[in-house]
């Protein structure tokens, strides 16, 4: 019997799939990149293209130790997959952004 349970847990499941996002929902979105008035102003102009009239008061900055880097994390509605890969796609082109989950 043990050669049936091998078999099973070679299929995936439901429990091992990714979870589905439902839409709408509050999506954070964290933008890693270089320290600066710089990287805050093109983040807030990237999410505010991309989600219209966001809740500004939902964002948090986060130094790096030596200060030479920050985490701003903003939490938007997002509306769906293609919004969110638009978002993305747009922070990911400028020089000052290092990461973004």
């Amino acid at each position: 019997m043990s050669g049936l349970d091998k078999s099973n847990s070679d299929k995936p499941n439901a429990d091992s799939e990714a979870p589905k996002i439902e839409f709408p929902c509050d999506y954070p979105i964290k933008v890693v990149g270089k320290a600066g008035g710089e990287l805050h102003a093109f983040v807030l102009e990237v999410m505010e293209s991309h989600s219209p009239g966001f809740d500004q008061t939902r964002i948090t900055i986060r130094d790096s130790r030596n200060g030479n880097f920050q985490a701003i994390t903003v939490t938007i509605i997002a509306t769906g997959e293609p919004q969110l890969q638009a978002i993305f796609a747009d922070l990911k082109v400028s020089p000052l952004v290092q990461i973004v989950l």
